[in-house]
C-alpha cells in the first residue's frame, strides 16, 4: 500500500491485532464459529502483511503471485461454505477484493503497489464498488454493535467465558477489518 508511512504501520498493527484476536477466537464455539474465525484471521493477518510499509520492505515480485493463489484459495472456500450460511458471502468479496488488490499491485507501472489506478491492472469502477460495498458493510456492523450489559460474577470480573467466546468483540472485529479493508482500497 503506498500513502504515509504513519498510517501503513497503523494500519498493519490494526490488522495483525485483529487477526490474533481471531486466532483466540478459534479455540471456542461451534465448528462453523471456528471456522468463520479461521477465515478472519487469515483476512487480518494477510491485509497486515499488505500493510507494511513499501519503503521498509518492498515485496518481491512474486509474492503477489502467493497473495492471489492464497486468497483465491480463500475464496474458492468461503463460495463452497456460502452454501450453508450467508456470511461467507461477506468472506467470498473480501477474499476476492485482496485477490483484485494484489494483481494490481503486481500491475506493470503498478510500481509494487504505487499508483496502481492509473494503469489497467487497477479499475476504478470496481474499486469505487468495492468501497461502496465497504462503506455499507462498515456502516451496517458499526449500526448492530452496542454495549452488552456485563453480569458480574461472584470475584467481581465480568461473567460469560473466554474472551475468544466474546459475540461483541468478534463484531467489532469484523468492524475493524471492514474499515481496514475500505482504507485499503482507497490507497489503490
Amino acid at each position: 500500500m503506498h500513502g504515509p508511512a504513519m498510517s501503513s504501520w497503523l494500519l498493519m498493527a490494526l490488522c495483525g491485532v485483529t487477526g490474533a484476536y481471531c486466532l483466540l477466537r478459534m479455540r471456542n464455539g461451534t465448528q462453523e464459529e471456528r471456522r468463520t474465525a479461521r477465515a478472519e484471521a487469515l483476512m487480518g493477518f494477510g491485509m497486515a502483511a499488505m500493510a507494511v510499509p513499501a519503503a521498509v520492505v518492498t515485496p518481491p515480485v512474486w509474492g503477489w503471485a502467493v497473495y492471489v493463489v492464497l486468497f483465491g484459495g480463500a475464496a474458492l472456500r468461503a463460495l463452497w461454505f456460502a452454501r450453508h450460511k450467508g456470511h461467507h458471502l461477506h468472506h467470498l468479496v473480501g477474499s476476492l477484493a485482496m485477490v483484485y488488490m494484489a494483481v494490481a499491485m503486481a500491475a506493470p507501472g503498478g510500481h509494487g503497489g504505487h499508483q496502481v489506478a492509473q494503469v489497467a491492472g487497477g479499475l476504478p469502477l470496481l474499486t469505487g464498488m468495492l468501497l461502496v460495498y465497504y462503506a455499507a458493510y462498515v456502516l451496517r456492523s458499526g449500526a448492530r454493535l452496542r454495549p452488552v450489559a456485563a453480569t458480574v460474577g461472584a470475584g467481581g470480573g465480568p461473567t460469560g467465558g473466554a474472551w475468544g467466546a466474546r459475540p461483541e468483540l468478534a463484531l467489532a472485529c469484523r468492524l475493524t477489518m471492514g474499515i481496514a479493508m475500505f482504507a485499503m482500497l482507497l490507497t489503490l
